[in-house]
């Protein structure tokens, strides 16, 4: 008998439009839809104009473990198992990995229906910078926690992002500005591609505040990278640079700040160019 396969299939994250016409076929199609909500699978298929004909079965956090051997056997005897989550890409802080990896172990077929990512459409839409960046995953709900993992971050020169419950969203901007510095610039983005979306930019001070009282919906935070610190006499030797060059003193200082985010002062450089020149 001819091995099934695993399908991984992205839905929506709040505009069934946004389904691909892949993820159509393979609802209407495969042997068994494991889906971490069978409710929502089911009304979107029915957003969708298509009728599921397999078997439509949970596959959530807590019994994942439990179905994997079930799964695995019926991909093992020839079938298709779609996997979906609620929105998004399965796997991503969503269930997923341990069928995964089972299917790879077992030499099976694991194939990808690429589409929606929360992770990806905050970091596009965010204005920061998007050349490297990490997923970090759901914060810490404890508080002694969430601080410690804010503090390994501190240093972190990616751009990062993680998703938080709106229920913690103040508590963890007002942590992340005693960790990170309430200068470090962020954006909250609020139920992505949906009816009230909103894309909330500024520093993690004016973010913190802005979600004190409360926010609704389904929330993706992403946060500036740490900006490298260049030491001092780095900056001393490209101030005299440019002075050497025509520049004053004061002019090349701050062409030298400008162009090294992360440096001190511009007094601070200015104060240490005179002390070495004597």
């Amino acid at each position: 008998m001819t091995p099934g396969r695993l399908l991984l299939a992205a839905t929506p994250l709040g505009q069934a439009g946004d389904a691909s016409a892949r993820l159509i076929e393979a609802l209407g199609n495969a042997d068994v839809v494991a889906a971490e909500d069978t409710r929502r699978i089911r009304i979107l298929a029915q957003n969708l104009d298509v009728t599921p004909t397999g078997k439509v079965v949970s596959f959530f956090d807590q019994n994942e473990a439990a179905r994997v051997p079930w799964l695995v056997e019926e991909i093992a005897g020839g079938a298709t198992v779609l996997v979906v989550s609620d929105a998004g890409m399965p796997l991503i802080s969503d269930p997923g990995y341990r069928l995964v990896a089972a299917c790879a172990a077992a030499g099976l077929t694991v194939s990808c229906l690429p589409g929606p990512s929360a992770v990806t459409t905050a970091l596009a839409v965010s204005g920061l910078p998007s050349d490297r960046f990490c997923f970090e995953g759901f914060a810490p709900r404890k508080h002694a926690a969430r601080l410690t993992w804010l503090h390994t971050l501190a240093s972190e020169r990616r751009t990062w992002v993680f998703f938080e419950s709106p229920r913690r969203l103040g508590e963890c901007l007002a942590d992340a500005v005693i960790q990170l510095g309430a200068d470090r610039l962020a954006v909250v983005c609020r139920e992505l591609t949906k009816t009230h979306e909103e894309v909330k930019r500024g520093t993690l001070a004016e973010l913190a505040e802005w979600a004190a009282d409360g926010v609704l919906g389904e929330i993706t935070v992403v946060v500036a990278g740490a900006r490298p610190r260049v030491d001092l006499e780095t900056l001393v030797a490209e101030v005299n640079e440019l002075v050497e060059g025509g520049a004053r003193v004061k002019d090349a200082c701050a062409a030298v700040i400008g162009e090294n985010p992360g440096a001190p002062s511009r007094r601070e450089l200015y104060e240490a160019v005179l002390r070495a020149r004597g």
